[in-house]
């Protein structure tokens, strides 16, 4: 019987252990690496700590070398295995993204006439650390080019998410069958009409710089921005609702029932937190940049390379990536060292 992404999510849904989310994850994981053969096992998997560095989190959203088990040394089964696995971390709408911007890679290929095998669809590597299901913490990745998505589960608790990052290149296709595509336009469009709906004042709280930066700043090894800008409670109460659906945009591309506890605990610490932060231009077209920032949470997005055609989006929490704060409960409740 061939195997199904949706027969398989479906056979992996359970509320019989831990949270739900990491029993769904822990059950794909492992049907994942059963699948595999021991020298592919041995590529896919890494102890959950390490001496030294780290692996884990050793994140990054470039075209580069990984560690892991790349798509394009899985059989078909595998990858459907693999895709069930990712499946299980993100909704329908940020799956459908993941897709599309892995399938950019191929027009990339063609545009840059590469024949190196930096622009490759199936370059993207599957990595589980430490043993699914258990009672220790245990965590999983799936990155490639544009694409980084980083899980931890430990004991009972919803699974950290983060660092997650979704980026394209192109941002908006211009030629072609895919001609219009722009799998990150809504991000876009809501940074976009939150700014220009600010009037004098509130815009100029809003825009911390002139010209918008090369990239986002809290990438790897970065974890140093402050909340800054137009504060939630100088919004009128459309750019109130405004402002609130472009953070849920970024939070609900992960599993919805994750994604929404993780919006529970935003409402707790208080919106009015919530900094908005612009730098660039206003228009189509123009280099532009925003953050959404409360404390440690945080979301970024900038599109400024190759024309403002070239986005990256990040949501992190630097007190919860790769489960901190989760770890540091599960170790304090005397799960272990």
């Amino acid at each position: 019987m061939k195997l199904t992404i949706a027969a398989l999510i479906l056979a992996l849904s359970t509320s019989a252990f831990a949270h739900d989310a990491s029993a769904e994850m822990a059950k794909a994981a492992d049907a994942f690496l059963a699948a595999l053969s021991p020298t592919q096992k041995a590529q896919a998997t890494f102890p959950f700590k390490a001496e030294g560095k780290d692996e884990r989190t050793n994140w990054h959203f470039i075209p580069r070398e990984r560690k892991g088990l790349a798509i394009k040394e899985m059989t078909e089964p595998q990858r459907v295995l693999a895709r069930a696995l990712l499946h299980t971390g993100l909704s329908e709408d940020g799956y459908k993204k993941a897709e599309a911007i892995q399938g950019l890679e191929a027009l990339l290929r063609e545009m840059e006439k590469d024949t190196t095998g930096k622009r490759d669809p199936e370059k993207y590597f599957v990595t589980i650390f430490g043993t699914p299901g258990g009672k220790e913490p245990w965590g999983w990745r799936w990155e490639g080019h544009h694409q980084s998505f980083n899980y931890t589960c430990a004991g009972d608790v919803a699974p950290s998410m983060t660092p997650s990052f979704f980026g394209t290149n192109p941002g908006e296709v211009k030629d072609g069958p895919q001609k219009g595509l722009r799998v990150l336009g809504q991000e876009e469009e809501l940074g976009r009409t939150l700014v220009k709906s600010l009037n004098d004042e509130q815009r100029k709280a809003a825009v911390i710089l002139a010209e918008a930066p090369k990239d986002v700043f809290n990438v790897p090894g970065r974890n140093d921005t402050k909340a800054e800008g137009v504060s939630y409670a100088a919004l009128n109460a459309e750019q109130q609702k405004q402002l609130v659906t472009l953070v849920k945009e970024y939070l609900f591309r992960a599993r919805p029932d994750v994604a929404a506890e993780d919006w529970a605990k935003v409402e707790k610490r208080g919106l009015e937190k919530l900094f908005f932060a612009w730098a660039g231009g206003f228009e189509r077209g123009e280099p532009h940049y925003y953050r959404v920032q409360a404390g440690s949470f945080v979301l970024e997005y900038d599109n400024t390379q190759n024309g403002a055609n070239h986005v990256h989006s990040l949501w992190r929490d630097f007190d919860h990536d790769f489960g901190l704060d989760v770890l540091a409960e599960h170790y304090k409740a005397g799960h272990g060292k």
